[in-house]
């Protein structure tokens, strides 16, 4: 796939590559391309963050919550809530050593569960939720935050959402790499 000039141009500045599969994923393109933008002309990393998660949950019609978890620099073992929107309270911190999000910051590998009832890890944020999915967000091979997305259904994320999502986490890591 090529990836709009401003995507691509974070995703390999952060050392991901572009990913097959996603080709006849117009609406995937057309909102990285968009992001990639936002990506260029972001004030701050928090800036962006509000974006990313914004136009994700007004756009991907499953995504029911998006938000991000930062490292909390005074606490590192605990994730800490960041820019989030969705239709529920989510948890305001998390430890490494518990949940999807802690599974996803320990492994610093994304975590996709499409039945959250059968993973005895999910820390129920609500009953609403089926699916969740958490992408690693990483700074100078740092761990910075993770993007963690529940949606109310069953098997909303295949390879190409995993792919998609793991995108938009590139672009901030990218943002978090530029000097400034």
């Amino acid at each position: 796939m090529t990836l709009p000039e401003p995507a691509a141009t974070v995703i390999k500045a952060s050392g991901r590559t572009a990913r097959p599969g996603v080709e006849g994923m117009s609406k995937h393109n057309d909102l990285l391309k968009e992001l990639g933008y936002a990506a260029q002309s972001a004030r701050t990393v928090d800036a962006l963050m509000d974006t990313i998660v914004q136009r994700l949950h007004d756009t991907m019609t499953r995504y029911n919550w998006v938000g991000f978890y930062l490292i909390d620099k005074a606490r590192p073992a605990t994730l800490v809530l960041g820019p989030h929107v969705g239709s529920f309270e989510p948890h305001e911190s998390i430890s490494l050593d518990r949940g999807l999000c802690g599974a996803a910051a320990t492994t610093k590998k994304t975590v996709v569960v499409n039945d959250v009832a059968k993973d005895p890890r999910y820390l129920r944020g609500s009953e609403l939720v089926k699916s969740e999915m958490v992408v690693p967000v990483f700074s100078r091979a740092a761990l910075f935050g993770e993007i963690d997305i529940n949606s109310y259904f069953a098997n909303t994320f295949t390879p190409e959402e995993q792919q998609f999502v793991e995108a938009c986490a590139a672009l901030v890591a990218g943002y978090l790499e530029k000097p400034r």
